[in-house]
């Protein structure tokens, strides 16, 4: 899909104010889990996902994703949201360092085997099913589970958040994704240019965001707020020339 940037001249971006999360290698209680790994060598298995975002790479998360068990994806409220994680416990296969990691996707539960073999992902397991790469960053691949500690911290993304708008006219479905600071977005709402007052959207699915009125032929605001209540408002980011199947650039939180 072609992105197209915007450059707002004159429009700072609109926050409420709320406690930052901590960045990678800052303060932060650590809780403990577990991981295991998916989706190959290259990671390819991981792609699309229960968050919507499609392929990662060209949305530009890469290879430092995960899937979360139930106990963290929260319904799909956590995508986005961005985690350190290092080895931990006695295992003897944990490497040094730590990972930053998004969520993009769920790991469902497995109710036929036990929480402690196999059904790492049943509830109320906090688990997370990192993509292969990534996992061998802090474990060795002959491992397959270890124990691990992580902390939610801030998400650092290049670029504005992306609006990418799906659907057709009266059924506008518009993927969310590259948010930074807390990355979980949990409100969204639109305005068109011809509309006197900001519309709720409602979530459809993973991080794609419906609103059902028309708006053809008109610019489009967008403001994201994120699970940590700030929000910040990316306004007329798409012109009123914009087709379905565009992604459009905005602010971004700092």
């Amino acid at each position: 899909m072609p992105l197209v940037e915007l450059v707002l001249f004159g429009l700072l971006p609109l926050f409420s104010q709320a406690h930052a999360l901590p960045h990678a290698g800052g303060g932060g209680n650590w809780v403990s889990a577990h991981a295991t790994f998916y989706g190959g060598g290259d990671a390819s298995g991981t792609m699309g996902g229960a968050c919507g975002y499609g392929n990662l790479y060209s949305q530009g998360y890469g290879t430092n994703t995960a899937a979360l068990s139930t106990a963290l994806f929260n319904n799909g409220m956590s995508c986005g949201a961005c985690y350190e994680i290092k080895c931990g416990g006695d295992s003897k296969y944990c490497l040094p360092g730590s990972i930053v990691v998004t969520a993009t996707n769920f790991c469902p539960p497995n109710n036929a085997l036990p929480n402690d073999d196999g059904g790492w992902c049943n509830p109320p397991l906090q688990h997370f099913d990192l993509s292969q790469p990534v996992f061998e960053h802090i474990a060795q691949y002959r491992a397959g589970i270890v124990p691990v500690s992580y902390r939610r911290i801030a998400c650092r993304k290049k670029g504005g958040i992306r609006f990418t708008i799906n659907g057709h006219s009266y059924f506008n479905l518009v993927l969310i994704t590259n948010v930074g600071g807390a990355g979980d977005v949990h409100a969204v709402s639109i305005k068109g240019s011809k509309k006197p007052a900001w519309e709720a959207m409602s979530r459809n699915w993973g991080q794609n965001w419906q609103s059902n009125s028309l708006l053809d032929g008109q610019s489009l605001s967008f403001k994201v707020t994120t699970s940590d209540a700030r929000s910040v408002v990316s306004a007329n980011v798409a012109p009123s020339g914009w087709c379905f199947g565009q992604t459009f650039s905005g602010a971004q939180f700092h």
